[in-house]
């Protein structure tokens, strides 16, 4: 039973709980994608995309640490090579730069570039110019991840972009509100702790486990391109 702090059983439960808030009469798979942006996000989405009908792809991002503080994420840089800084960590610290652009192509290479290959064979994010993106994540913290795959959304000219997550601190759902078209979750929280926190359990899968959810999805579109 789910006392007080406790929001969800388990993922399943999050993506019902998240399913039954979702606009589900204005979603449609010819006009509408959907985009996990964590590869934590993989069984929710599988699970959404499944009750939707929609299909989805994965947006890669890697975090951008501190060069005297390797917990302290600076910025972020997705596939495309968006950049979005956190300015205020950015100003404080006094980083240059210069460091920034760097370290974001040496994730790029270093660990963007491999999970495309791994979860794309090398391809590119499926086209969503013109289509109704709405990014999903298994939770969110800062904001930060949110921000980038809204930027690199619109920069491959969605038609508009949506967020969607099972729970999400309050002041961050205050600040995507205005960059973002639609934000759908199921809780908000004042005090955020962490995403798992509000989990009776929340099981931890390989990257392995999460290659094979996408590998036998009906919905997952890298790979069904590579069998037409």
């Amino acid at each position: 039973m789910l006392n007080n702090e406790k929001f969800f059983e388990d993922s399943q439960d999050a993506a019902s709980q998240l399913f039954e808030i979702l606009p589900t009469e204005r979603i449609n798979p010819e006009e509408w994608i959907l985009i996990g942006i964590s590869l934590q996000a993989i069984p929710l989405i599988e699970n959404l995309a499944q009750k939707l009908h929609v299909k989805y792809d994965l947006l890669f991002c890697e975090h951008i640490f501190a060069p005297n503080n390797k917990e302290c994420s600076i910025a972020m840089v997705s596939e495309t090579e968006e950049i979005v800084l956190h300015q205020e960590l950015v100003e404080s610290f006094g980083i240059n730069l210069d460091f920034i652009y760097g370290e974001a192509h040496r994730k790029y290479e270093e660990k963007i570039l491999p999970k495309a290959y791994k979860y794309r064979k090398g391809g590119l994010i499926s086209s969503i110019k013109e289509k109704n993106v709405l990014l999903i994540d298994a939770g969110c913290e800062t904001g930060l991840t949110v921000l980038t795959a809204t930027k690199t959304a619109i920069s491959l000219r969605a038609k508009s972009v949506a967020y969607a997550t099972p729970v999400l601190p309050t002041n961050v759902a205050c600040a995507l509100d205005p960059v973002i078209d639609e934000i759908f979750s199921v809780h908000k929280v004042s005090n955020f702790v962490d995403g798992a926190f509000y989990y009776l359990q929340l099981e931890e899968l390989s990257s392995e486990e999460m290659l094979e959810i996408v590998k036998n999805s009906k919905y997952y579109l890298p790979f069904q391109k590579l069998g037409e």
